[in-house]
């Protein structure tokens, strides 16, 4: 039963760090692009609502979910004696924690957070906001693809 348990928790976590990275993924090469084409305003006013309507439940446990499941993997792993697989996992774990948990929670919200609050030329605004926000999400993206790809190392140890 225990077997069972860390292989469904194990195929979780593979697809809940891919779920996050494709959501990263798809801001940086579709959502954002497109927001830089058109207009400042509409494109303030675009983000301020995805930043809304993002917090959503689904989003919410997915994000969070999405290191847990890769930690609980390795530690349910490590009390197998599956010990490479287990440290895949939790290192796994670590990396989306570092690089899209802290990122996300350190940085975007609280660039969603002054955008939101932001007032003055709708120019100005996107030009402070887009370009950086974008590379904090590339590194959340790179960091969701990395751990998502020692994830499925950990699946290929076991």
């Amino acid at each position: 039963m225990t077997n069972l348990v860390t292989m469904a928790v194990g195929v979780l976590s593979v697809l809940l760090l891919g779920a996050m990275a494709g959501l990263f993924f798809a801001f940086s090469t579709s959502v954002m692009p497109g927001l830089d084409a058109i207009e400042p305003e509409r494109a303030v006013a675009a983000m301020r609502s995805a930043n809304k309507k993002i917090l959503n439940p689904l989003f919410l446990l997915m994000f969070l979910a999405a290191p847990v499941a890769p930690i609980v993997t390795g530690v349910l792993l490590m009390t197998q004696d599956r010990t490479d697989a287990g440290v895949a996992f939790l290192v796994a774990g670590g990396v989306y924690v570092v690089g899209a948990f802290v990122v996300t929670s350190g940085v975007n919200v609280p660039m969603n957070n002054a955008l939101e609050a932001g007032t003055g030329s709708a120019e100005r605004l996107w030009a402070d906001y887009s370009p950086r926000w974008q590379r904090w999400n590339l590194i959340r993206g790179l960091a969701s693809f990395v751990a998502l790809g020692i994830a499925a190392v950990g699946l290929l140890l076991w």
